[in-house]
């Protein structure tokens, strides 16, 4: 490979890799489209995707607002409640979603021929 085909290659690969360092693993897609559909508390989110444990929920969230892709409300009412909502930014996302949930459905098809 060429000195210049390899910086061309790297050059898209970064974005990619970016992104993906963001929006990969196995739950935050998954903690995205939940605050999207209306779950906007802790309980509702983590009783909407089943096998997560609160664990592993707070940690995500905690990485989704810091990437801005959420925020976190605090409202001082006794007893404290706390919203995640989807941040505008977030929403940039709706068609790479959207792809991936139309991709997943075909390559299902094709798969197991459901």
């Amino acid at each position: 490979m060429s000195k210049a085909s390899h910086t061309e290659c790297t050059s898209e690969m970064l974005p990619v890799r970016d992104a993906l360092d963001i929006i990969s693993g196995k739950w935050k897609l998954l903690i995205l489209i939940s605050i999207s559909s209306g779950n906007s508390r802790f309980r509702e989110i983590e009783r909407s995707i089943p096998k997560i444990t609160s664990k592993v929920l707070a940690k995500e969230l905690k990485d989704l607002e810091e990437n801005e892709l959420i925020e976190r409300t605090v409202y001082d009412d006794i007893p404290v409640v706390i919203k995640y909502t989807i941040t505008p930014y977030a929403k940039t996302l709706q068609p790479v979603i959207q792809a991936l949930s139309d991709w997943g459905k075909n390559h299902r098809k094709k798969i197991l021929g459901r």
